[in-house]
């Protein structure tokens, strides 16, 4: 087994209640040294602040140069690095593994809609079981769950829905389960009914609130793009600021 992905994998296991994993997302790789240098043990690319640092709009970016810019970012630093890849870019579970693994990092996220649709929660386990038998624990899995939105609030139980696929898919071989934006109250019940780690979406607003999350269920917190865009808006501070605005 991949050595990194072994100590990646380990990280988020046997937390005390309360101290979650805190994996800020870097957008590029001066972002990334600057989280390693504060002390973070790894870090977790999001798809939408590196596409805005490369001029697209979220799930605008092409493959190749996501896969470039992941690259960059996993070489600048030593600590480990998973990368959001968004749906996988239509590419086959091999090639999939192939491009993470030559970019240099330990982990991924696969979320489960496509152009703003849920896909059928089976087809998704498969995936993910090619996906898994691909990587041979060479990659932590982390498995997005996009029914708080994407999903028809009118057409059943989102709770319920969230919890089925977040089985199916530890089922498939995932390491861990993301229903990103699932709010707080329901953190505790999903992370009872499933047997691998939860991630949730927290606020960059200091440990008490990342601690509160721990508190909820989830033995991992992750930021999505709200960190590249607090950057955003220091330099447009900066920006006014130069012209005595």
């Amino acid at each position: 087994m991949n050595e990194p992905a072994s100590v990646f994998r380990a990280m988020h296991h046997g937390r005390p209640h309360g101290d979650p994993l805190v994996l800020p997302g870097p957008w590029d790789a001066a972002s990334a040294r600057v989280f390693e240098e504060a002390g973070f043990p790894a870090l977790a690319t999001p798809s939408a602040g590196v596409a805005a640092s490369l001029g697209y709009t979220d799930g605008q970016t092409p493959a190749d140069e996501m896969f470039a810019a992941v690259t960059r970012i996993a070489r600048a630093v030593s600590v480990p690095v998973s990368a959001d890849i968004e749906a996988g870019y239509g590419l086959a579970p091999a090639e999939l593994v192939d491009r993470l693994l030559e970019a240099g990092v330990v982990g991924c996220n696969l979320e489960d809609s496509a152009d703003g649709v849920l896909v059928d929660p089976l087809l998704q386990a498969d995936r993910l079981a090619e996906v898994c038998a691909a990587a041979a624990g060479r990659l932590f899995v982390n498995a997005r769950i996009d029914t708080y939105i994407h999903g028809d609030p009118a057409a059943g139980d989102v709770v319920a829905e969230t919890t089925a696929r977040a089985l199916l898919y530890a089922e498939s071989g995932a390491d861990c389960v993301y229903p990103i934006m699932a709010p707080a109250g329901h953190l505790p019940g999903l992370a009872a009914a499933v047997p691998v780690p939860l991630n949730a979406v927290g606020a960059p607003d200091g440990p008490a609130a990342t601690r509160r999350l721990g508190e909820l269920g989830a033995a991992r917190i992750t930021f999505g793009p709200q960190l590249q865009r607090r950057a955003a808006d220091a330099v447009r501070d900066l920006a006014g600021r130069l012209l005595g605005r």
